[in-house]
């Protein structure tokens, strides 16, 4: 490129030729100019770099053509709501709903002329929109949770019940009244165990007993589940046991009016118990409880041995009534009731049979969930199913991504808790899963062979594409969900394939079509031979089941780094949600991320693990844990073992100590001078006396051990021992809900009342100092909130514990 300057015309010194005006002639020069390049940068880059940037446009522009970022709007919208659950506090209302309202007036501005513009912004906006669904339900759950455990006489009226099949039963309580003492903060609703009880209790009775109630756990251990979290929602305050049966209360005055909704409940609940119990009654032991939890979900009356069978073997989803059970109760009754009406040929040439067959297996699996008793399980299956069966009325696809997402999108904003739950990730994972597989597999090139059309070949071809479809579905199913396994379990099933292939027809041919019959019949009394054949098919499932479980194949994972889960769910997502090669994004990112957990050093264990109450302590070491009770309750221990990948137990050792002193209603016991200095060498001669790494104990009263670094620690049960423990050891744990929280010796010391606050605890004892990891850092949460709770006060205090000396004075 070339500039063209002008010369400026001056006058010349001497006189020119004639004619001449005395000036000079211009002169014109051209010169090269450098200009800045105007070329895009994607066309100076080489040539395969430019072929990848068009390759990887052309994929993107395809996603969207396809409609897939649409896809990912459950994923923003259930992103905000786990962010607000997993915050330190909730936010300022009033800037979340002007974000809110700038965010959603930019997608409209934006309109669809500018796609990838308005894309960014939704993104933000569900973000946003899911934050506030969480804190709506949260408002409006408002549950009273139970601040610490008490025992009281109780008055409430039944809403729910269930056996076990030893005798006891677990109700669910809207609790109408406390005393002795009475409750200042009762719970609006509880769950209660009742054992020796000749009869179960109606739905609607009002009873009345003598109950020890507790609040819903915490987490076992830092970073684990909070039980707490699902009660809150759940609107379960309290849970405990009748000391004895309850009575009947005969006396009770008229209740309060219930609402239609509350009658209409309380009606399908007494419908659900009366069909379980009999089934139950048709089909006794195992192979009734099974029957009758694959109608109601009803499991507790399952044994133990078969429900570890179960799980063991990978077997445990055919019991929850999710996707498998709501997609072969609608699938059986729509070909079915399709065939029926094709019998007709009238009825088959003037009306639309798919439609009249999709509306009734609509029917029937409301029905279905409507006894089913509202798991999330259940409910995000019923979605699943309404959504696809409605769209074969409008002649649409049913197995679609689409209709995944609109279910996705319906739960998470009705009940945003269930997005951390493992129910709702592994439902929607194994159908994610599957559907992206399905649309893999019909969108694949079929190459035709004429020898598989031969009539012969036929029925080998149907059977090994049946096995085939049952081999890719659980071999899917199984993968889909690993994640998910470990990350909430902890654990793998190595052999869950081999189960799945055995038992997929026994339950698809068998058990659910006669089943359905079964249910269709009930009305009339005529189901009992079809429960017999359920009976002969479920026994079938469990022999499976106990074979598989006696292989072994339960493989402890432990906990991950928290990291890992988000990442390697980004990870799944995009390989399932994705058609093009960009989803092979997610499969890197997965493998990455599992290779930066296998590859580094493995972090290094907690040294000491302490129970929210106080009254269970594990020391960690060698492969092992030792645990300061012989039989230590297994709803918090098999956690601990499970998280930490400690199949070891050592239990403690036993020693004659001295005589436990009488204890008082106000546990204001003290020790005389020479008991303490008894109780005190006792101690120290247990630790010089005893095992590294193992508990000594004397029963009901203290226990201690002598860490590998030489650190003692002492676990207490009688607060008179306080005083010795704090002089013998480093660490001092007691159940005891103490005025204060720290010993004049300078030991450590972890009360009932600081571990109510700070839940559960790990120990780490470095060369630098103690390392003290608390399950809650903060109690601002309102399903966390009870633990700040003081009852004297009637008040809610985040801290401010008064420190006094070992002895209480």
């Amino acid at each position: 490129m070339q500039e063209v300057t002008t010369v400026e015309l001056r006058p010349q010194a001497g006189a020119g030729p004639a004619g001449s005006s005395g000036f000079s002639a211009p002169v014109v020069v051209a010169r090269p100019i450098r200009t800045q390049s105007t070329t895009p940068l994607r066309h100076r880059l080489p040539a395969a770099a430019r072929q990848s940037i068009g390759a990887y446009m052309r994929m993107l522009g395809e996603e969207a053509d396809h409609g897939r970022l649409l896809l990912f709007s459950p994923v923003f919208l259930g992103a905000g709501a786990a962010f607000w659950f997993v915050s330190a506090s909730d936010f300022p209302l009033a800037a979340s709903l002007l974000s809110l309202l700038v965010l959603t007036i930019a997608v409209l501005i934006a309109g669809r002329s500018r796609a990838a513009l308005r894309a960014t912004l939704l993104a933000p906006a569900l973000f946003a929109c899911g934050m506030h669904c969480a804190q709506f339900e949260s408002w409006r759950a408002s549950t009273v949770i139970l601040d610490c455990s008490v025992t009281t006489t109780v008055t409430a009226r039944v809403e729910r019940r269930e056996g076990d099949g030893r005798g006891r039963w677990r109700y669910i309580l809207a609790v109408t009244g406390t005393e002795a003492p009475e409750l200042k903060r009762p719970p609006g609703r509880v769950t209660a165990i009742v054992r020796g009880a000749d009869m179960p209790f109606e739905i609607g009775d009002l009873i009345t007993g003598r109950a020890r109630l507790t609040p819903p756990a915490g987490p076992a251990l830092p970073e684990l589940n909070d039980f707490s979290f699902g009660a809150y929602f759940d609107g379960i305050g309290a849970n405990g046991f009748f000391y004895g049966a309850p009575e009947k209360d005969l006396e009770a005055g008229p209740q309060a009016a219930r609402s239609t909704s509350e009658a209409l409940l309380e009606w399908l609940y007494r419908l659900r118990s009366s069909i379980g119990d009999r089934i139950r009654s048709i089909l006794p032991g195992d192979t009734g409880a099974f029957a009758a939890a694959l109608v109601t979900d009803e499991r507790r009356a399952i044994s133990n041995a078969t429900t570890e069978a179960l799980r063991q073997s990978g077997l445990a989803h055919i019991v929850a009534i999710s996707g498998l059970n709501m997609a072969l109760s609608a699938g059986i009754f729509f070909v079915g009731f399709r065939m029926l009406l094709s019998l007709f040929p009238g009825v088959a040439q003037a009306y639309p049979t798919k439609k009249i067959a999709a509306a009734g297996a609509l029917i029937a699996v409301t029905a279905y969930y409507l006894i089913s008793g509202f798991g999330v399980s259940a409910e995000r299956a019923f979605i699943m199913m309404a959504i696809m069966l409605v769209a074969v009325f409008f002649d649409r696809p049913s197995i679609s991504l689409r209709n995944v997402v609109l279910s996705a999108l319906l739960i998470i904003a009705i009940s945003p808790s269930e997005v951390l739950g493992p129910s709702f990730q592994m439902s929607f994972a194994a159908t994610l899963a599957l559907v992206s597989g399905y649309q893999l597999w019909k969108d694949r090139r079929v190459r035709e062979n004429a020898l598989l059309k031969l009539p012969i070949i036929r029925p080998v071809v149907a059977v090994a594409g049946f096995f085939g479809g049952v081999f890719l579905t659980s071999l899917i199913g199984g993968f889909s969900t690993a994640l998910f396994s470990i990350e909430h379990f902890h654990r793998l099933t190595a052999y869950g394939l081999p189960a799945n292939l055995a038992t997929m027809p026994i339950i698809s041919f068998i058990v659910m079509p006669a089943g359905l019959l079964a249910m269709l019949l009930m009305p009339f009394g005529l189901d009992a031979p079809l429960w017999k054949v359920v009976g002969f098919g479920l026994d079938l499932v469990i022999a499976v089941a106990k074979t598989v479980s006696g292989w072994g194949g339960d493989i402890g994972i432990g906990r991950l780094p928290a990291w890992y889960f988000a990442v390697a769910v980004a990870g799944f997502l995009l390989l399932t949600l994705l058609r093009t090669r960009l989803r092979h994004i997610g499969t890197s990112i997965i493998a990455v991320s599992t290779l930066g957990v296998l590859l580094p050093p493995v972090p290094r264990p907690p040294d000491l693990v302490i129970s929210e109450d106080g009254s269970l302590v594990a020391v960690v070491a060698a492969a092992a844990i030792a645990s300061n009770r012989e039989n230590p309750p297994d709803f918090i221990f098999d956690q601990w073992q499970r998280a930490l990948v400690l199949p070891t137990h050592y239990p403690p050792k036993m020693l004659d100590g001295p005589a436990i002193p009488p204890e008082g209603e106000d546990r204001r016991v003290r020790l005389s001078r020479d008991q303490q200095n008894e109780a005190r060498a006792a101690m120290r001669a247990a630790v010089a006396g005893g095992e590294a790494n193992r508990f000594s104990c004397v029963k009901k009263a203290w226990c201690t051990s002598r860490l590998g670094n030489g650190h003692v620690v002492a676990v207490i049960d009688n607060a008179a021992y306080l005083g010795p423990a704090c002089d013998a050891a480093d660490i001092v744990v007691t159940s005891v809900r103490l005025r204060f929280n720290s010993c004049r010796s300078g030991a450590t010391l972890f009360t009932g009342e600081t571990l109510r606050r700070t839940g559960s605890v790990e120990l780490r004892l470095l060369d630098a100092g103690l390392e003290v990891v608390t399950a809650f850092e903060t109690l601002s949460r309102p399903w966390m909130r009870h633990r700040a709770y003081d009852w004297r006060s009637n008040s809610f205090a985040e801290s401010g514990l008064s420190v006094v000396s070992d002895s209480g004075e």
